[in-house]
């Protein structure tokens, strides 16, 4: 069983990117980032209305790492460290040595390649120092930009699953990704 301690929080660096803990002032970014329908369609949770529902979700995050049942970084730019997307494993199957990632950005910074800058560091994290076996991502089938994130990092297609998961008021398909330690070297160093 994985035995995980985010004690000091790792903060991450790329090229263009610092990824650091996310605090109760990025409060106002999250609102906008998880009020925005860009990012909230594929998302299936409510969007958040208020930025008091976002200090509330910064809670959650800080508690899941707290409680060593997660990480999630603050995705920002070195030369403005304002949030612009978030990234993590918040679901940790430690006795399996496997998380589920997720991730957001917002719409600005679509099609700049951050996404997929970001994903390098949190991966060696994931494999390296978290000691995971393997990665995976469950994404709604019609986010076509997220799938080429996956499989730009290495990720395959594992899974569909029809109509698996309900939120309001309707069933949706999901699509499973993983990342397996044995593939990792092509996109992670070791």
């Amino acid at each position: 069983m994985l035995d995980i301690d985010f004690n000091p929080f790792p903060i991450l660096e790329t090229e263009r990117l610092i990824l650091r803990r996310i605090n109760s002032d990025d409060a106002k970014e999250i609102l906008e980032i998880r009020s925005d329908d860009r990012v909230m369609k594929f998302l299936g949770r409510p969007k958040l209305n208020t930025i008091d529902e976002a200090k509330d979700l910064i809670e959650k995050i800080e508690l899941s790492l707290l409680q060593q049942e997660g990480i999630s970084w603050c995705i920002t730019k070195k030369q403005n460290h304002t949030l612009i997307g978030t990234i993590g494993f918040w679901r940790l199957l430690k006795e399996h040595y496997r998380a589920e990632i997720g991730y957001l950005l917002h719409p600005d910074f679509h099609g700049q390649g951050i996404m997929h800058e970001a994903f390098k560091p949190v991966l060696e994290y994931g494999f390296n120092k978290m000691h995971l076996h393997s990665v995976e991502a469950n994404v709604y089938p019609a986010n076509v930009s997220s799938k080429k994130v996956l499989e730009k990092n290495g990720f395959i297609k594992e899974a569909y699953f029809k109509e698996n998961y309900f939120f309001n008021g309707e069933f949706t398909d999901t699509a499973v990704y993983s990342l397996v330690m044995n593939n990792a070297h092509l996109v992670v160093k070791k």
